[in-house]
Formats: C-alpha cells, structure tokens, sequence
C-alpha cells in the first residue's frame, strides 16, 4: 500500500501544475520515514545512542500502530537521554495510551526525563494527571517543578489550585513565578456575590 502511494506520488511530480507537484514532493517527503519503518524500528534497538535517538525522532510522524510499543520500550533504555527523547516524542504526538508510562517517568533517576515528564503531561489537559504532577511540586530541581506548575496550569483544573496556592512560598523565584502564571490559567466558579 505504501509502495503504490509512493509511485502515484512520484507521478504527480510530473503534473502540469506546480500546486500539484509540491503538493506530490511534500507528501513524499512525509511518506519516507513510514517506507522505511522497519529499518527504523530495528534502530530502535542499535546499542549507539545516537542511532536509537535519531529513529525515535524519524518515527515522530509515522501513523502506525507498531511504533508506540517500541517508543514505550525507549522509555526504560539504560540511557537516560534516549528516555528524555522517547518522552518528548510521545508527548509531542498527543499518545495518551501512553499517559500511565509517561507518569512513571516523573519518578527517573535523572532531572532531564522527570522535566520532560512535566512537560509532556501538561499537553494532554487532564485534570486526572493533577495528582501526578503536584508529586513532583518537592523535587530538588527547580526546572522539573517549573515544568510540573507549568502543566498544572495548562491542565488548568480547579484541582491543582491548592498545591499552586502552597507552591507560591516555595524557597526559588522562578517556580513562585511560574505558580502565579499558573493561578490565572486555572478554571473557576463564577460565585454570587451574598449582600
């Protein structure tokens, strides 16, 4: 199937009209990491760094169901960098079926993956998350609770007003800052006003 788009395509690389031919090289150029997924896939698996970071981004835009079990896979690898990449690529991808593995990963051993962690739960906007991300409001690292007061406010439930409120007399300007950005993001309830 992926072969016949790719022949139709090249094609439309000879068509009259100059829409429809960059129209036809911008599709092939979206369609190239998907021919090649199974060279991607094994890359997954290369003992270098390098490698198994570069296929997890080639394979950020790749639709097919056999890419989240191995991006998951990259969330346990030894290296903590291809961990961070594997996180920042699911969120950025919106995977929510990966949500629960993306949680575990506010637990990493390394700064770097528990930030991103913070970060890409706030793009999902579930205020189921709020518990998880106020469990990290203690971490030592101001970047990974910056980016966990960050996603509460994006999430923007009523629920994460309370840690917001007790995280604004943290001891780091940048986090209280970040607390206070996040207040007003949060949703409310329009109160009568009692005479």
């Amino acid at each position: 199937m992926l072969e016949q788009r790719r022949h139709v395509l090249t094609e439309a690389l000879s068509d009259p009209d100059v829409g429809v031919r960059k129209a036809a090289s911008e599709a092939l150029e979206a369609l190239e990491p998907a021919l090649h997924i199974n060279m991607l896939l094994q890359g997954l698996k290369s003992p270098k760094r390098a490698e198994r970071i570069r296929c997890l981004y080639a394979l950020e835009t790749v639709r097919s169901p056999r890419v989240l079990p191995s991006w998951l896979n990259c969330l346990t690898d030894a290296d903590a960098d291809v961990r961070a990449t594997a996180v920042q690529v699911i969120g950025a991808r919106g995977e929510s079926r990966a949500l629960p593995e993306l949680a575990k990963r506010l637990r990493d051993e390394v700064a770097a993956v528990r930030m991103y962690a913070a970060e890409a739960l706030g793009r999902f906007r579930d205020a189921r998350l709020v518990p998880h991300l106020a469990s990290v409001l203690r971490d030592e690292d101001s970047g990974v609770v910056t980016a966990a007061v960050c996603s509460l406010g994006k999430i923007g439930s009523a629920a994460a007003e309370k840690y917001l409120l007790a995280i604004l007399r943290d001891r780091r300007p940048a986090v209280r800052a970040e607390a206070a950005r996040a207040l007003a993001l949060l949703e409310w309830e329009d109160s009568p006003v009692k005479v």
